[in-house]
């Protein structure tokens, strides 16, 4: 099965990622993965990448494209992969219709993961962290002491990114890049959207009720 997935900060969708790559046995394909690993490994496209890093910019689409293609062709792939991070533009959306068509393993399903703002802003929010690395959610994980680390008994401080303001601001970005592509996708007939609400069984099992059904 070819997948990708899309989800907004916080609705858990690395989590699912991880499960229904191992579930299904496809590699679990993350842009920045891959990137950082041809900039590591030293090859061509990663050189060329590096490049841009090194200047601040954004690596173009016509590099980033050639690495997920090479990727692609790798043979773990040849059962499917789970695509992460890509496409985030209508022009990456076409040039990855262009090489799946042209090595032959078109898109079957994009899975939204839809969580109300509300929401991500609780689950986000939540989060507190201790330098000893330790970290905590007042709702689902809290410390056995407010504000104390269980471990090392440090001071519980919250992310920059974690406070709401900035978590609305992350959310609407996200919204404001991603709404086309589903949009793009859905004039294709290949949306699915998953109520990420539930907890991460529930919603591994309603994806997997999408999935089985394109599993030779």
């Amino acid at each position: 099965m070819n997948v990708v997935l899309f989800g907004p900060p916080g609705a858990g969708k690395g989590t699912q990622a991880k499960e229904l790559s191992r579930y299904y046995d496809i590699p679990h394909i993350s842009t920045g993965d891959i990137l950082r690993a041809n900039v590591k490994e030293g090859t061509e496209l990663g050189k060329e990448a590096e490049n841009y890093m090194n200047r601040g910019e954004l690596v173009p689409d016509e590099v980033l494209i050639g690495i997920i293609k090479n990727r692609l062709a790798e043979p773990d792939c040849k059962k499917g992969y789970l695509l992460d991070g890509y496409p985030r533009t209508i022009p990456q959306a076409d040039a990855l219709d262009g090489i799946l068509d042209e090595i032959g393993m078109p898109l079957d399903v994009v899975l939204n993961i839809d969580v109300p703002d509300e929401e991500l802003v609780g689950r986000l929010s939540g989060r507190y962290m201790c330098k000893c690395g330790e970290s905590y959610h007042i709702k689902f994980n809290p410390p056995k002491a407010e504000g104390v680390c269980d471990s090392c008994g440090g001071q519980l401080y919250q992310r920059d990114d974690d406070k709401e303001e900035v978590i609305r601001q992350r959310l609407e970005s996200y919204k404001a890049k991603t709404q086309p592509l589903i949009d793009y996708y859905n004039e294709k007939d290949l949306v699915v959207n998953i109520n990420g609400e539930k907890d991460i069984k529930d919603v591994f099992d309603d994806i997997r009720g999408v999935l089985d059904k394109y599993v030779n």
